[in-house]
This record gives C-alpha cells, sequence and structure tokens, in this order.
C-alpha cells in the first residue's frame, strides 16, 4: 500500500500509513450510533464468530454484521461477549446463545470526533476521513 513506511501495509484496518481511513455508509452509521449510546448487544451462536445485532432494522442482519466486523478489525469498536448488558429486554436474541456487547475503542472515538469535526452524519454518505497517528 502507498505510503506505509512502518508497517508494510498489513496493520488491521490498515489504509497506509498516511492518515487516511476509508469508511462506507454502514460504518459512519454505526460509529455515530456508538457515539449517541456507548453499549449495545451483540450475539453469537454456538461455534459462529460472526456477531449479530438486531437493535436497528435499516440493513440485514448480514450488512450489520459485516460492519461490525470491519470496525472491529480497524480497531475501532470492542466486541466482548463476556460483558452482556444487563436489564436489557434481549428476547429478539433468543437465537443466540452467546450475547454481550460492543462499544468505541479509543481510537473509534477518536474517528468520531473526527466525524464530528469535519461536518459528517448530518448527511452520511462513504467518505475519507484523517485520522490521528498512533
Amino acid at each position: 500500500m502507498s505510503g506505509c513506511d512502518h508497517c508494510g501495509g498489513d496493520c488491521a484496518g490498515c489504509s497506509g500509513c498516511g492518515g487516511v481511513l476509508e469508511l462506507a455508509e454502514g460504518e459512519i452509521a454505526m460509529l455515530l450510533t456508538l457515539a449517541q449510546i456507548p453499549f449495545l448487544p451483540v450475539a453469537r451462536k454456538m461455534g459462529d464468530d460472526v456477531p449479530v445485532y438486531l437493535e436497528d432494522r435499516e440493513r440485514s442482519v448480514e450488512s450489520y454484521s459485516l460492519i461490525l466486523q470491519c470496525l472491529e478489525k480497524r480497531g475501532l469498536i470492542s466486541i466482548d461477549y463476556s460483558l452482556p448488558l444487563k436489564g436489557f429486554d434481549d428476547s429478539a436474541y433468543a437465537d443466540y446463545p452467546i450475547r454481550g456487547s460492543f462499544a468505541l475503542t479509543q481510537r473509534g472515538q477518536q474517528v468520531v470526533e473526527l466525524l464530528e469535526m469535519q461536518g459528517i452524519g448530518q448527511k452520511i454518505f462513504p467518505t475519507r476521513i484523517f485520522v490521528l497517528d498512533e
């Protein structure tokens, strides 16, 4: 990848060391949702690593699974199946015995702040944002 001075381009979620991160519409929407609601439920089936999010019907279950996997790989969210939400009506997740939650990471919070500074969120579209070097 161009711009990779340090890592050779194989870092999780790497877009090159040039400080640019490309986000799809669904990824931006999920990050902005997490900015409003810090912890969201997630589940999975026994023996399956695919995360399932059922709280929003704007996209398919498969789309949300892909969004969560991409955001986690990029280090923007953390999915933890040992921390299910307490006091949460999880009846929609009855078919998924392994339940947990997900939240923004520190890097994810930085990206949300940059999205807000750049005015992204009023109209969501695939975009590139400049991210802080770690």
